[in-house]
């Protein structure tokens, strides 16, 4: 009885984890697409000059103020999230992809294997910020420039734990019988391992968010980013540096906050997804 009873309990306390996991990630994707939406639809007008409402702080008609130039800065921070998604989004999908591919590499051989752990360990011993400027400013920088160099730096820490997944999935017993069987390295990488990866995949894609975000938002600030004329949060935060002596403490807090809350929706995601796919996962034994 007693173990029939810890059976129950276990699953009742599974099934409460994961509603908790799924209304924490229903309200972070409301907020997100609500956030993504409205920057999308934000048009040129909104985002024009005008000369009359300059250095005007939050109030009702304009919740974020405006700037020097008499934009509103709610419209320009909207338009700078849906751009720093879309670069984000961009770079995670080649990075995640450059992951998979070498990861999945590791099963040909022992020399493949130690050609692309010496790959990683060569990438995660320079500097990040360091290799991404280098990448970007080599490409022309710019929106091409930003994603090839975010996708070229982001990948190591993802396909170093993809391969130690794959590590331990070709110990197991039925990869030994696929390969006994007479089945190819790629019909088992395709059948057996790949299906393994897929739940940590999206994971380590959604965890990845967050620092290419905020990576684009560090190389633009630095000038090295996308162009001047884009509407980006760095660029916005940049541009604020020059008046925040002056006073209008808005420029900076708002669109800094807004980039902050992004970053930390993107982070939420990932680990509530995380708990939703092993509730019993790390410190929710």
């Amino acid at each position: 009885m007693s173990a029939s009873n810890n059976i129950i309990r276990k699953r009742k306390n599974m099934w409460s984890l994961r509603v908790k996991s799924t209304v924490i990630i229903s309200v972070s994707l409301f907020i997100l697409l609500g956030m993504l939406i409205a920057g999308i639809f934000i048009n040129k007008d909104a985002l024009g000059v005008d000369l009359q409402q300059r250095n005007i702080p939050p109030s009702l008609e304009h919740l974020f103020g405006t700037d020097w130039l008499g934009r509103d800065m709610l419209a320009r921070t909207l338009k700078g999230l849906s751009l720093s998604f879309a670069v984000g989004l961009l770079s995670v999908i080649i990075s995640t992809f450059i992951a998979l591919l070498l990861s999945l590499l590791t099963m040909t051989n022992k020399v493949v294997d130690a050609c692309i752990t010496w790959l990683i360990d060569l990438f995660l011993s320079v500097p990040h910020i360091v290799l991404l400027i280098l990448i970007s400013f080599t490409f022309g920088g710019g929106f091409k420039g930003v994603v090839i160099g975010l996708a070229l730096t982001h990948w190591p820490s993802l396909t170093r734990l993809l391969r130690a997944e794959v590590l331990q999935i070709n110990t197991t017993e039925y990869v030994a019988i696929s390969q006994k069987l007479g089945k190819t390295k790629a019909w088992v990488a395709a059948h057996h391992v790949l299906p393994h990866l897929l739940p940590q995949l999206l994971i380590g894609a959604i965890l990845l968010f967050p620092h290419a975000i905020l990576h684009e938002a560090a190389i633009t600030f630095l000038g090295f980013g996308l162009s001047p004329e884009t509407p980006a949060v760095g660029i916005i935060l940049s541009e604020a540096m020059r008046y925040l002596s002056t006073g209008m403490w808005w420029l900076a807090l708002f669109p800094g906050f807004s980039l902050l809350v992004m970053v930390g929706i993107f982070d939420i995601l990932g680990r509530q997804l995380q708990k939703w796919i092993d509730p019993f996962s790390g410190d929710h034994l």
